[in-house]
């Protein structure tokens, strides 16, 4: 799991994955989530990927999760 301190400060999101993440966090689909950056569909999900691979996780809430609950993120 990520939780440790050494694993977090390795853990490197860049702007647009926190972004991506952070929509996702608030429920928005990656086509949403494209609209509102102002990228494709293809973009937002390849950011995501990037995401959930630093994370180690398959799913895109759960990234969205381990952001937050480390910090990473800011939800509203």
């Amino acid at each position: 799991m990520c939780g440790s301190p050494a694993q977090v400060s390795t853990i490197g999101l860049t702007p647009r994955e926190s972004e991506c993440l952070g929509w996702v966090a608030q429920g928005k689909s990656s086509w949403d989530i494209g609209q509102l950056m102002a990228v494709s569909e293809h973009t937002v999900n390849f950011h995501l990927k990037n995401a959930m691979r630093k994370f180690d996780t398959a799913s895109r809430v759960t990234a969205a999760v381990r952001a937050a609950s480390l910090g990473l993120i800011h939800l509203p």
